[in-house]
């Protein structure tokens, strides 16, 4: 095995234990290593993730997107225009929203979007790490290596569970993505990589057994919503783990419950849109719309 990779989380903590390291600077050595690049050329691509993060949460709340389908479109901007005195969320939370909202909205606009770990829940992990990027005083480099220790969370989950929802319903798509930016919040905030795996096994439970049921086979309802209860999620696990406030289930244990939970669900929750939402009589009815 190479110095620096690993398969799970038990072995990722072992070796930013050994190492010194925090989860992000691991996962950059990994990636170095094992794909015999420069570190110049994985943060330029760290970058135009970024950029395109970037623009995916901001270009529909000042410009709304039609969706291909119909069902959604210019949520961002209303949410975005809310009195404050009708506001419920803190800033950050309340931007992050925003801003889940408009990936989401891009996403089923046909536009340009980073699948993180897919398109279905491409809006939870640009929205935590923009917010606060915006809200706190974290540097550009604190950004870039928050989104490398989100990618090997997302790494683990795909190599022992599973980010499809037609595999293992929308746990595996939104709770994939709560649980990679609760890990990335957590470090961006001065968080230990044994908090950054609380705060992503506190997500993946937090949204254990979410099926997954888009309304007419496509990817805006419940979609776009759900993205903004995922970026809550992560918000919420990451602050429970920076308290140190240690979570029972090892995130190991949890990845297997979930793409177990996922396995034994019904063909119905998983994608066909046979069920759930899609099944709904006001949705039946509209369809033909």
């Amino acid at each position: 095995m190479a110095d620096y990779d690993f398969r799970n989380a038990a072995e990722m903590l072992s070796l930013c234990d050994r190492f010194g390291m925090s989860i992000s600077e691991l996962m950059l050595q990994r990636e170095m290593e094992l794909g015999n690049v420069s570190w110049q050329l994985v943060m330029e691509h760290v970058d135009k993730c970024l950029r395109v993060m970037d623009g995916a949460t901001k270009r529909a709340g000042e410009d709304p997107v039609p969706s291909m389908g119909g069902l959604i479109g210019g949520e961002a901007r209303k949410l975005r225009g809310l009195p404050v005195d009708k506001c419920v969320l803190g800033k950050s939370l309340h931007k992050a929203v925003i801003y889940a909202l408009a990936v989401a909205e891009t996403n089923a606009g046909m536009g340009v979007i980073v699948a993180a770990p897919t398109a279905g829940a491409a809006g939870i992990l640009p929205a935590a790490l923009l917010a606060l990027f915006e809200d706190k005083d974290i540097s550009m480099d604190g950004l870039r290596m928050a989104l490398i220790n989100a990618s090997a969370i997302g790494y683990i989950i795909t190599r022992n569970g599973s980010v499809s929802g037609a595999e293992a319903g929308c746990q595996a798509e939104v709770g994939s993505a709560s649980a990679m930016a609760a890990s990335a919040v957590t470090e961006m905030l001065g968080g230990t990589p044994e908090q950054c795996c609380h705060a992503a096994s506190v997500a993946l439970s937090n949204l254990l057994g979410l099926v997954c049921d888009p309304v007419r086979g496509l990817v805006e309802v419940p979609c776009q919503t759900r993205n903004t209860a995922g970026v809550a999620c992560a918000y919420t696990a990451a602050e429970i783990a920076l308290a140190d406030i240690p979570f029972a289930v090892p995130l190991d244990e949890m990845i297997a419950i979930v793409y177990d939970v996922g396995r034994k669900m019904p063909e119905s929750l998983r994608e066909t849109g046979l069920g759930g939402c899609a099944a709904a009589p006001s949705v039946c009815a509209n369809c033909g719309k």
